[in-house]
């Protein structure tokens, strides 16, 4: 049988957990499905900590949450080791490095963006970022829209996305009460549900929003640093389906609502986040990073990457700490797996409006709207203002993902290489 699919598990110390965790903290560049099969690797196969069947139900668990999946995954695994400890340790580990590498990016990005150069090699990993868009979407298509009823949701969502500014959240809550009416499994017998752990869910619930009400309280809750903390707080309860997932959302709020940053500036966050090891929701931090120079300069910015981060992973200590033990009755109630497929679609569909709307900006930069009737209306395209060579990029970075199989690291370094080449040509690739 394959190593740790049936013998018990090795005993391990908190040191080697450490040291382990680390590892994969420092090592887990490619995105989440590396960084999934890189802990199966050292946990299960390895060091045989864990079973198989343990590292895949901790697994299908943290499928079911909102959040950085890999991240919970490997405090899960922690938790299961040595508790609540084992839980932090693994958990933490795996952002830090990679917070610390987007913090030093995020700093460089501010201080270089003004360059010609700068500029054009962030433009070309935008079109890179575009292909990786459309991969994941296709990836969590095949996991989201099995049947008629999830890629209709996923289409409406994708449509009331492009077409009206009907808020992100407002069609999430439309999508998981959908789910909750035609995708729940009535016949499945749902057994009693288990007593939650109140006090480790009020532990950590405080321990999550404590800065954040800290510095409501100090700074006023219209202060730049509440609005990150009360922003990316919402964004870690809603965002399912993985980094990617939360783009429409983020979009909407940091860049229309709130205007910390541009959309452009948002895309190179992200390729910014595909070049370091860690979970890809780093861009959370980038933005906020520049939302916080924006309003008053690197000191502020560094504050308000630090509570972006904060809010975003917290959470998921939470969700593991208070959830882990009910597992099998949340994997087993058909309602809240209606609900999850209801979110998962609409998600999707959000997705696809936004590679759409990007991909247009990327190409064609902003021509404004045209009203169709009352509130909807449609993105303008005008073919005269075209960038060829965003085009060009583009269609080689689908070509290099899909066509190659490239992983997403090689894909932007050689994008940031292209970009640098065209720069010193001074080729203009942004419209």
């Amino acid at each position: 049988m394959p190593a740790g699919s049936s013998d018990a598990p090795s005993a391990s110390s908190l040191r080697e957990l450490v040291f382990e965790s680390a590892r994969i903290g420092c090592l887990g560049f490619g995105g989440p499905a590396a960084q999934i099969a890189m802990m199966h690797e050292r946990f299960v196969v390895a060091r045989k900590w864990v079973t198989a069947r343990d590292f895949e139900d901790s697994l299908g668990f943290c499928t079911l949450l909102p959040g950085p999946e890999a991240q919970q995954l490997a405090t899960s695994i922690g938790w299961r080791l040595h508790g609540t400890r084992g839980g932090l340790v693994a958990g933490g580990l795996f952002v830090l490095p990679g917070a610390l590498v987007m913090l030093a990016l995020s700093a460089a990005y501010v201080a270089g963006r003004d360059s010609a150069l700068v500029s054009t090699m962030f433009a070309a990993i935008g079109c890179c970022v575009l292909a990786l868009v459309i991969q994941a979407m296709i990836k969590l298509g095949r996991r989201a829209l099995g049947g008629a009823l999830r890629l209709c949701l996923a289409l409406l969502a994708a449509l009331a996305l492009v077409t009206s500014a009907m808020p992100v959240l407002a069609l999430i809550g439309l999508g998981a009460a959908a789910g909750a009416i035609w995708l729940s499994d009535r016949d499945r017998p749902v057994s009693p549900a288990p007593a939650l752990p109140w006090r480790t869910i009020g532990l950590w619930s405080v321990i999550w929003l404590a800065p954040v009400g800290l510095v409501a309280g100090v700074f006023g809750i219209d202060s730049l640093l509440a609005q990150v903390g009360v922003l990316f707080s919402i964004l870690s309860t809603v965002t399912f389906g993985g980094a990617y997932a939360t783009l429409a959302f983020l979009q909407e709020q940091a860049v229309e609502v709130r205007g910390w940053l541009e959309a452009a500036e948002m895309v190179d966050g992200l390729g910014l986040a595909e070049t370091t090891p860690g979970p890809l929701v780093l861009v959370n931090q980038f933005v906020a990073f520049l939302a916080g120079h924006g309003a008053g300069g690197p000191g502020l910015a560094v504050a308000a990457a630090l509570l972006a981060t904060w809010c975003t992973f917290a959470p998921s200590f939470l969700w593991i700490f208070a959830g882990a033990r009910h597992a099998d009755w949340l994997r087993g109630h058909g309602r809240v797996r209606g609900v999850l497929a209801g979110v998962l679609a609409t998600v999707l569909g959000l997705m696809a409006a936004q590679a759409l709307i990007f991909a247009f900006a990327l190409m064609f930069g902003d021509s404004g709207r045209v009203t169709l009737l009352g509130p909807i209306s449609l993105p303008v395209v005008d073919p005269a203002r075209m960038q060829p060579v965003a085009v060009g990029l583009t269609l080689a970075a689908i070509a290099a993902v899909f066509g190659l199989r490239a992983g997403a690291l090689t894909v932007v370094l050689a994008a940031c290489a292209v970009g640098a080449a065209l720069g010193l040509a001074g080729v203009t690739i942004r419209p």
